[in-house]
């Protein structure tokens, strides 16, 4: 192997422990919140400098890189996607992050739990969760086949968000006095819809390397149909 070839595998490698810490991180989040787990929620808010430190060293050794090396075709256009991946992988830890500090300020404490489930925060969590994990097998395989159903998850995601719309506005209408709340809530659940569309732009990226197809802007269900093997 050629000594271009390591450091391109090094970078490759630092993506994963970077994704890897971030998937975990969501995960954490997701118990916290659904278990009003402070304790873990302050775990993800001190881990959040360690995904900073990730994205800062991948955008560094990238760029060096690119100035060794000169790389040009596949070779290029994977460092490119590493840069922006690690970027996207960097807001999602936010979003993480974020989410945890509802649970540590107690924000959605005097919601009916029934809203919550009718809510299906779980279920959100869950969805945006496998997308990520998908997308990283997406990455490590260099199989693009599964990216049209990664997509596809988005949509359900948007479903849920604009579904939250309606079932807490009729909420509030009811009980005024937990629209601070409300507003948290839904705040919470537009955190959620937004890393679905990150995890999106990952999936676009990992397209962009392997396929050299740019998906973005250009109706992604389209552009990467899905077969019946991919269901």
């Amino acid at each position: 192997m050629k000594y271009s070839e390591k450091e391109l595998q090094t970078l490759k490698e630092e993506v994963s422990e970077m994704w890897t810490l971030v998937l975990s991180q969501l995960e954490k989040a997701k118990q916290a919140f659904l278990q009003g787990d402070v304790a873990l929620a302050r775990e993800v808010v001190r881990r959040e400098k360690q995904v900073d430190a990730f994205e800062l060293k991948i955008d560094s050794d990238c760029e060096n890189y690119i100035a060794l090396f000169s790389p040009v075709a596949v070779d290029l256009r994977l460092v490119l996607s590493l840069i922006r991946i690690s970027i996207t992988l960097e807001r999602i830890g936010d979003f993480a992050e974020s989410i945890a500090h509802h649970v540590i300020d107690n924000d959605c404490h005097d919601i009916d739990l029934s809203i919550l489930d009718e809510l299906q925060l779980e279920k959100m969590f869950d969805i945006v969760i496998t997308m990520l994990s998908d997308s990283f097998v997406a990455l490590e395989s260099e199989n693009t086949k599964i990216a049209g159903r990664i997509l596809s998850k988005d949509n359900e995601i948007d479903q849920l968000y604009y579904r939250s719309l309606d079932i807490l506005t009729n909420y509030l209408q009811q009980a005024p006095a937990h629209i601070r709340d409300g507003l948290k809530t839904f705040t919470l659940i537009r955190k959620l819809e937004r890393i679905g569309d990150h995890c999106s732009n990952i999936v676009e990226e990992i397209v962009f390397y392997v396929d050299a197809k740019v998906l973005k802007h250009g109706g992604k269900k389209t552009v990467v149909p899905q077969t019946e093997s991919d269901c």
